[in-house]
């Protein structure tokens, strides 16, 4: 028994290693094609009823009235028998296109876009390229989040005012494993940031950009994983589970993925037997394989870089 929870330390200590940098190739979970997002100063926007899509030939098509809106410019429409026609107007450029045609006049020149602008559920949508060059704005394609990011990159943060602090004493049916509420440095959290999925990406305090969270398949054995796009390899997560320990994990090093763009894929296994360690005891007779992730109401984020409060996610798997 006292052999069994040596071993059992020394390796929930070799997963506390944390890795800096990115690995080269790992296995990747599959997942399902993502709804196709529109980012404005990485804020994700808004579409109440059509939503952006990738067609058939790759093309990623944006409903250009929302965006153009969003941007400050005009948009007219005008039909003249069967031909419908859509003029944009913002203080610097003047788009005129027609629906069904692959081409744009852009102040004054035309330009063909290869795919045609069309009418879909009473939204005209355009070719994204048109909104780069139409509005003249900096448009970049995020193949592995399916984003659309227009204008800046300078991310929101944890800092600011917009994110309300929570006192600690609120977070009392989640403080059984009081460590986790402690920064680098041994001391205890202020409080806790809750944020939610739809506030990504999000930078956290002046540390780590957190792009995503998603439940994906271990491309192995087909359990579940908790993955987090991020800008650092490694931080670790705790699973909260009201009036219970924190489940602490750590990322699966093997099935670490570098995006090749400055971000990575960190794997959380959901299941894992380091839940045997509860509070600074070992209970080996605690069966970890009954936890369900939908148990958990927030997922803690850690980083380095938090001092003053800790970040919580409110669990988007529940």
């Amino acid at each position: 028994m006292k052999m069994k929870k040596v071993l059992l330390t020394v390796v929930a200590g070799a997963m506390m290693f944390t890795t800096v940098g990115f690995g080269g190739s790992a296995a990747h979970a599959a997942t399902t094609p993502k709804q196709v997002e529109v980012l404005l100063n990485t804020v994700k926007m808004k579409f109440p009823d059509a939503k952006p899509f990738q067609d058939g030939q790759g093309s990623v098509m944006v409903p250009i009235r929302f965006v153009s809106e969003a941007l400050g410019a005009k948009v007219t429409y005008s039909k003249t028998g069967k031909v419908s026609k859509v003029g944009i107007k913002s203080k610097d450029h003047t788009v005129d296109m027609t629906i069904g045609q692959t081409t744009a006049t852009v102040d004054g020149q035309k330009k063909d876009y290869g795919t045609q602008i069309i009418l879909k559920q009473n939204r005209t949508f355009v070719p994204l390229r048109l909104v780069s060059e139409g509005l003249g704005q900096k448009v970049e394609w995020d193949k592995i989040g399916r984003w659309v990011w227009i204008g800046n990159k300078d991310f929101r943060s944890t800092d600011n005012k917009e994110f309300r602090l929570t006192k600690l004493s609120n977070f009392n049916a989640y403080t059984q494993t009081k460590d986790i509420f402690k920064n680098s440095k041994g001391e205890t959290y202020s409080g806790v940031k809750i944020i939610k999925e739809s506030d990504l990406p999000l930078q956290l305090a002046d540390g780590q950009v957190v792009y995503s969270i998603d439940l994906v398949k271990n491309p192995i054995k087909g359990d579940d994983w908790v993955q987090i796009r991020s800008s650092s390899r490694g931080n670790p997560v705790t699973f909260l589970v009201k009036n219970s320990f924190g489940r602490g994990r750590h990322v699966v090093d093997a099935g670490f993925v570098n995006n090749g763009d400055m971000t990575g894929m960190n794997n959380y296994p959901v299941l894992s037997s380091l839940d045997l360690f509860q509070n600074g005891k070992f209970v080996e007779n605690y069966d970890y394989s009954k936890f369900k992730i939908s148990s958990a109401d927030y997922i803690l984020l850690e980083d380095g870089n938090l001092e003053d409060y800790a970040v919580a996610i409110v669990n988007p798997f529940k």
